[in-house]
């Protein structure tokens, strides 16, 4: 695999390419990667995987067109020919008033910021067979687990790099490393299947194999003997596995593009209360060692810390180049290939506590498990199938599931309350949230 130094000047090289055949301006993406799995099952190998692989990706433009083509091959033949290829297309392609590179002003200046993001490990498959083998091991050894569905640990690398015909040229490395395990407890139809992962940048930074696969365990049997839940409006406290999916609703809601085409239920919330007074979204690039942590943008702008939600008002867009000019503000940082995305996102913790926040409601439900994708990004409309457990007089009691949660994204967010239990285990975190007045539908 190529160093992010040698990875910049492929991409770099590739643009020079484009400039040469014709084109006023291009950028281009040199990424790579190499990972190993390990898979068992009831205590046997069950896969064993390796892939190495590497792409570029170039965008040209020819005036207000612009066209992008990509290749797994990088041979010299195959990059000449990408490259008319894509001057080619562009030269056919309809005009658009917003292409273009970022602002050459707005480019990363110097150097991008260390974030320790790799630690150059490569464990060998045995030791990752070891690991698969101890983290299934432990979820079977958990009372009442019936059997496994697997477990598995993986490693992996990559490189990723970015160049611009105005100068820019950047690559940066990152390494991953990942423990998981499914169970199921039960027999027949009454059947029940829960898991566990974790995920890390840094080996020294990966959770127990004995800590993952005894959560899945828990977790799988704790669901056994589901219920039905009487239907009406209730509270509904989402668990932090699945708290983090509202979150990304917002970031769906306030993309550029959703913006510019006007297909957004916060079209018109820029600068007021999305979320009750005191919530807090943040988003933090520079989070070393983070899941999503990176020194540049997309389109080689710097990032930087910020927060999307302050005191529960919405403080920005996140914009791309295109999507900044046809709304005339300037891009976040937020680019990526294709639209947007976050980095290290996280709604932060709140003052009250899990079992305080549990502990005031005399009948609401306690949500593990969200199922289908009935969200409307336009009105806003929610509702999804959903597994978890009831709460009676301030206390999670009995297992409950095949019931379907209802409301609207802004009177749930309005509505939202966060307890202090965040911690940064996704690239998107957020604690566990309580909110007021949901449908419940009863299976």
């Amino acid at each position: 695999m190529l160093s992010p130094q040698q990875a910049a000047d492929r991409a770099a090289d590739l643009v020079a390419r484009a400039r040469a055949a014709g084109a006023d301006a291009a950028d281009a993406v040199y990424s790579a990667d190499a990972s190993t799995a390990v898979q068992v099952r009831m205590g046997a190998l069950e896969d064993v995987g390796r892939s190495e692989n590497a792409d570029m990706a170039l965008r040209v433009f020819v005036g207000r067109r612009s066209a992008s083509v990509a290749t797994s091959d990088l041979s010299a033949d195959a990059v000449a020919a990408l490259v008319d290829r894509a001057v080619a297309m562009a030269r056919l392609a309809p005009e658009d008033p917003w292409a273009g590179l970022a602002p050459a002003d707005r480019l990363l200046k110097g150097n991008p910021p260390e974030l320790d993001l790799d630690d150059g490990g490569d464990p060998a498959p045995d030791l990752l067979k070891a690991r698969a083998l101890a983290v299934e091991e432990a979820a079977r050894a958990v009372p009442g687990v019936t059997i496994s569905d697997g477990g598995s640990a993986s490693a992996s690398r990559s490189t990723v790099a970015i160049a611009t015909s105005h100068g820019f040229a950047h690559g940066y490395g990152v390494s991953g490393y990942s423990l998981s395990a499914s169970m199921l407890a039960g027999k027949g139809g009454a059947m029940q299947r829960d898991w566990a992962s974790h995920s890390a940048r840094h080996q020294s930074l990966l959770e127990s194999a004995e800590t993952v696969g005894r959560r899945a365990g828990e977790r799988t049997v704790a669901r056994l003997d589901p219920g039905r839940i009487d239907s009406g409006a209730m509270p509904v406290v989402f668990d932090p596995r699945v708290s983090g999916g509202l979150v990304g609703h917002l970031v769906s809601a306030i993309a550029g593009s959703a913006i510019a085409r006007r297909t957004s239920f916060l079209l018109d919330a820029l600068g007021t209360p999305v979320f009750a007074p005191g919530v807090v979204i943040a988003d933090d690039p520079h989070r070393p060692r983070g899941l999503r942590s990176r020194p540049f943008d997309g389109e080689g702008l710097p990032v930087s810390p910020v927060r999307i939600i302050d005191d529960g008002v919405l403080q920005t867009w996140l914009l791309d180049s295109a999507s900044a000019r046809q709304l005339g503000l300037e891009p976040t940082g937020h680019a990526s290939r294709g639209g947007v995305s976050t980095s290290n996102l996280a709604m932060l913790a709140g003052p009250t506590p899990r079992d305080t926040l549990i502990g005031e409601i005399a009948r609401g439900v306690y949500i593990v498990e969200l199922m289908g994708q009935g969200v409307n990004g336009v009105t806003g409309d929610y509702s999804r199938g959903a597994a978890g457990f009831l709460i009676e007089d301030g206390r999670i009691t009995r297992p409950v599931a095949e019931f379907t949660i209802a409301g609207n994204l802004r009177t749930m967010f309005a509505e939202l309350t966060p307890a202090s239990d965040l911690e940064y285990r996704h690239g998107v975190n957020a604690p566990t949230v309580r909110i007021d007045g949901m449908t419940v539908a009863g299976g």
